[in-house]
């Protein structure tokens, strides 16, 4: 009989939650300090030197300031608008050509599932993509953020395989009483399969929303630059914003840092908002669409 791995000692469990405890401060406090610069006073960030980890009071100046109007709030309804509009396009391809996919007989099934394959293998590059977008009429055009990345192949094949899952009972006994493919695919395959869409919305919109880029390489009107490139140019690059890129500044303008801080805390807070009610579809929708299949 063989016996089961003995439980770690005192001194290991010491370890490990000394070890646990560092890496969760080394991800904590340079968060902690980012929030507590974007609310700080003027002067708590000053006699801090630019980096506040504890304030004294609580300010929302720098909030004010870019919420206001001007680069920073467009930015943001830029990126807003990409992410609903891309991730719920990106859903509804990925769903539809992967329920293709998974029917064995479908026409061009087979040709189609190599062309996926091949994608993930062989990735096209930045310049002929580039190309693509421009002979189409898409730069400057907010479907230059939505289309390149529109499909994942990756997403595709994790949706087919959670789709090939689903018994093929269930699609007989549809079929036997008289239901369409469409019907069988919008009202017995999708909800049976919305672990598998709300991690894979999650992968899409976590990406729309993170994408800097696109816009980078296809914008050259910074009045469409979604929130990430503004990140980039204000925080990343150091660039400063003036008040006349904030429309509603008043003559209290707040300190760079503080407004750097919190267009950061303004690009990650969405999404840490989002997560928490996908993550008991998180384990489950991965792990089927890749075990299975």
């Amino acid at each position: 009989m063989i016996q089961g791995t003995p439980p770690p000692g005192i001194a290991a469990r010491i370890i490990k939650g000394i070890i646990l405890t560092i890496a969760c401060l080394l991800v904590i406090i340079p968060f902690t300090g980012v929030i507590s610069t974007s609310l700080a006073s003027p002067e708590s960030v000053a006699r801090a030197g630019g980096f506040v980890i504890i304030p004294d009071s609580i300010n929302f100046g720098a909030y004010r300031a870019i919420f206001s109007g001007g680069v920073v709030s467009r930015a943001v309804w830029v990126s807003i608008g990409v992410t609903v509009a891309g991730t719920a396009i990106s859903l509804a391809v990925t769903t539809m050509l992967a329920y293709a996919l998974s029917r064995r007989g479908s026409v061009g099934q087979r040709p189609m599932l190599f062309l996926v394959l091949g994608a993930i293998l062989f990735a096209p590059g930045m310049i002929p993509t580039y190309l693509v977008v421009k002979s189409f009429g898409l730069l400057d055009s907010y479907w230059a953020l939505i289309l390149p990345t529109a499909v994942s192949a990756f997403n595709v094949i994790v949706v087919r395989s959670f789709f090939m899952s689903i018994p093929q009972e269930l699609i007989d006994s549809a079929r036997v009483d008289g239901a369409s493919e469409w019907m069988t695919f919008t009202r017995i395959v999708l909800p049976l399969s919305k672990a598998a869409l709300a991690v894979i919305g999650l992968f899409y919109a976590v990406g729309y929303w993170n994408a800097f880029f696109n816009a980078l390489l296809y914008m050259n009107d910074t009045s469409k630059w979604p929130l990430q490139l503004v990140l980039r140019a204000y925080v990343v690059d150091g660039s400063s914003l003036s008040s006349s890129q904030l429309a509603g500044a008043d003559g209290a303008f707040p300190p760079q840092q503080s407004l750097q801080m919190a267009i950061l805390v303004v690009s990650v807070v969405p999404i840490l908002i989002v997560y928490p009610f996908l993550q008991k579809h998180f384990a489950k929708g991965v792990l089927t669409g890749a075990v299975k299949g």
